[in-house]
């Protein structure tokens, strides 16, 4: 099952702005956050589908989702900050305790404008 992203600013993963944009100016840091916890049943699954190989579905899942979560949060962050594009953006993640991860999206809020204004 795929997430579609709901987009409110264009994300970049460069520190270049946007083709056909220049940066007027950069607003600093911004990031969104959020932590799961992988549940116990999709746990066992996970466990036992490492037997057999492949991908575990429930465990992507969870990813993906956690993912947008974040990339929804830091779109909302960079807005408060009075951006509308996301420069040199990146993910992170760090298991926090046993079957619980931080995922964290982050970049530097800016301002762009059409080349031509």
């Amino acid at each position: 099952m795929s997430v579609t992203p709901k987009r409110r600013l264009p994300i970049y993963t460069t520190n270049d702005a946007p083709v056909g944009y220049r940066i007027e100016r950069t607003l600093g840091l911004c990031w969104g956050i959020t932590v799961r916890s992988r549940d116990m049943i999709a746990t066992t699954v996970a466990g036992l589908r490492t037997i057999m190989g492949g991908e575990i579905n429930e465990l992507s899942e969870l990813a993906e989702h956690a993912r947008e979560q974040a990339l929804e949060r830091l779109e909302a962050n960079a807005q408060q900050m009075g951006g509308n594009c996301v420069i040199g953006m990146r993910f992170d993640s760090t298991e926090i305790m046993q079957s619980t991860n931080e995922i964290i999206a982050y970049g530097t809020a800016a301002v762009v404008v059409p080349v031509s204004e």
